[in-house]
């Protein structure tokens, strides 16, 4: 891209003139062909979500999440009363279509409607979801929010610097790294270096494609499982 410069000589950054503030995401569903996303209701995702929580049995999943795990489904519903029902973070119940039942969350946070800027995060995939193609196509259909939909400019995922699975999953499905904050914050009474990874409305056309091949009928076999990986295909 060519410099950009002001009347001084000045490098500065390129022009958006016709640039306004982006809406705020909808509370209106997203539908998939594996999964739905729809705003989170404690009254009626909470206790079959808790139930598909259960499943991760030496509570992995809860490592680098800054709540949980949860004994009881009491503290887990007092918690997601307290945190879940707001509009930043926005919290999606992540709904199986085979089962129709709550198998993850996921949320949109730190929303920056001016900037066109908007962070993915809280992510909590329920074993019965892991490694499922409703799994990609939940963010996939986060991700088509944001662009197609509501015009943002940037996309940001960010992890502890030591979660090894999660900047994992984040490089798989397009973000590009950029960099350690280090000691960003405290969680669970430890440090967490956080990774910043991002995608931009101008590399989401490409990522988009790679996404509706790998989601194509065409690339399962009668098993369900995958032909090609996703990165292959983008």
């Amino acid at each position: 891209m060519t410099q950009h410069r002001n009347a001084l000589g000045q490098p500065i950054g390129f022009p958006l003139p016709d640039w306004q503030a982006r809406p705020r995401p909808p509370r209106t569903p997203m539908e998939g062909r594996f999964c739905r996303l729809e705003p989170f209701d404690p009254e009626r995702h909470a206790a079959e979500l808790f139930a598909a929580n259960g499943e991760d049995r030496d509570r992995r999943n809860w490592t680098y999440l800054p709540y949980g795990p949860f004994e009881r489904f009491e503290d887990y519903r007092s918690w997601l009363d307290r945190f879940c029902r707001g509009d930043d973070p926005f919290f999606q119940a992540i709904i199986d279509r085979s089962t129709g039942r709550p198998v993850g969350i996921a949320s949109y946070m730190r929303i920056d409607p001016a900037s066109g800027v908007i962070e993915v995060g809280g992510i909590n995939y329920s074993p019965q979801l892991q490694q499922k193609p409703g799994a990609t196509e939940a963010m996939y259909l986060m991700m088509a929010r944001v662009f197609d939909e509501l015009g943002y400019r940037r996309y940001e995922w960010k992890c502890d610097s030591l979660n090894a699975p999660s900047r994992a999953a984040a490089e798989r499905l397009g973000f590009r790294f950029e960099g350690i904050f280090r000691q960003a914050t405290v969680y669970k009474q430890r440090n967490r270096d956080t990774a910043w990874f991002s995608i931009l409305d101008s590399e989401w056309p490409g990522l988009k494609q790679g996404f509706e091949r790998w989601l194509a009928p065409e690339n399962f076999d009668a098993s369900g499982k995958q032909k090609r990986q996703l990165t292959e295909l983008r």
